[in-house]
């Protein structure tokens, strides 16, 4: 096999295994849950985005990294990241914009993603973050689309967010 074989065989294992895992055990789950509780437990893994940054670190890539990707492989996961944290805040203090803000950092962090996973030319390059797209990415890309479920399920859908005086509304 060649690296880019290896690589696309990790990749897909690693979405099976993280779909099965998410469709047997963490789906039955959240389905008891709110759905605000639900959404910011599947947006949580990616407040850690900011692990993206390392394809900028001399050595953890090789020099020949294109800087391209590089750059928005990085800078996109750390702004989907930042969008995360500011989603889960959101869900936990039942601000008025927090589905809005869900909407964003999922839309947003999908096309960064897929934006990454169109690019490879730049697999043979990723040397010590090899394990970011193989182990990581396919966690991230099944949350985002159990997001995508949950927020378009008509019956998870729960009375809008909001927030009195400092005292969230249940």
């Amino acid at each position: 096999m060649d690296t880019l074989e290896i690589f696309l065989t990790q990749f897909v294992l690693s979405v099976i295994v993280f779909a099965l895992i998410a469709r047997w055990y963490i789906a039955p789950w959240l389905a008891q849950k709110p759905r605000d509780s639900a959404l910011a437990i599947l947006i949580l893994p990616h407040t850690l985005r900011h692990l993206g940054l390392a394809f900028l670190v001399p050595g953890q890539v090789t020099e020949a990294m294109p800087a391209d990707f590089a750059a928005a492989a990085g800078y996109g996961d750390l702004a989907t990241g930042l969008l995360a944290l500011l989603a889960v805040i959101a869900l936990r203090y039942r601000w008025a914009i927090a589905i809005a803000l869900v909407w964003l950092f999922n839309v947003v962090g999908t096309f960064d993603l897929l934006n990454a996973l169109r690019q490879a030319e730049a697999v043979p390059h990723f040397v010590a973050t090899w394990y970011i797209p193989t182990f990581v990415v396919p966690i991230l890309l099944v949350s985002h689309v159990m997001v995508f479920v949950r927020l378009l399920d008509r019956n998870s859908v729960a009375k809008p967010a909001t927030k009195r005086i400092g005292v969230a509304v249940r």
